[in-house]
Order: C-alpha cells, then structure tokens, then sequence
C-alpha cells in the first residue's frame, strides 16, 4: 500500500497556471504513476500518467499541449505543471500509482490519493 498526498491545488483566473504535487509515502520508482480528474456530476476522466522510468507520458487530448507530468524517483514525488487552465479543468484531481501497464485506465491503477481541488474562474 502507497499513500499518496497531494498538495498544489487552489483558484486561479483562466489562462493562469498552477502545480500540483503528489508525494508517495514510500519508493515508486518500479511503478507507473497517473493524473485524474472529476468534476462534479461527472465521472472520473484520465488527465496525464508517466511510466516508471518517466521516459513515456501519456495525456488526454483535452490537455495535451496545456499540462506537463514529471516525477522525481529520489523524491519519490510526481508532478503536475498545468498552464493556459481553463473553466472545464476545474474538478478534483487525484494521483494514482499502479502497474506500468494501467497507463489511461482508472481500473488500472492501486493506490489513490485523497484529491486537492482545482478550481479556474472565467
């Protein structure tokens, strides 16, 4: 079990940009890390993930171009650099890790963070 914290959220204008961090409590480094999100009445929707060895990343196409995944495997800590936000990325986000293989699917992934609010004005 890897717990996962998240910190970074918050409000900002549209077109604004914010960081998002997801510290593991213990070494990830053997395990494929992933962004979600879900606004209200909606549900949970993949954001961004990054393999083990951060050498593949994966975005939905609502934020490819916009949003920019990394990890740390010293700090065993992923990020996540949102720029040019907008009003549809508002929602709660949450970071997952799982097997490499989970990749886009929510169904993949173990071990979930408790989620930090995102919330972009317009």
């Amino acid at each position: 079990q890897v717990d996962l914290v998240e910190s970074g959220g918050g409000l900002v204008q549209a077109g604004g940009s914010l960081r998002l961090s997801c510290a593991a409590s213990q070494r990830t480094s053997t395990y494929g890390l992933g962004w979600f999100r879900q606004a209200r009445g909606k549900e949970r929707e993949f954001v961004a993930s990054i393999s083990s060895s951060g050498g593949y990343v994966y975005y939905s196409d609502s934020v490819r171009g916009r949003f920019t995944v990394s990890r740390d495997t010293v700090t065993n800590t992923m990020y996540l650099q949102m720029d040019d936000l907008k009003h549809e990325d508002t929602g709660v986000n949450l970071c997952a890790s799982g097997p490499e293989t989970a990749i886009t699917s929510s169904a993949g992934y173990q071990c979930w963070s408790q989620g930090t609010r995102v919330t972009v004005s317009s």
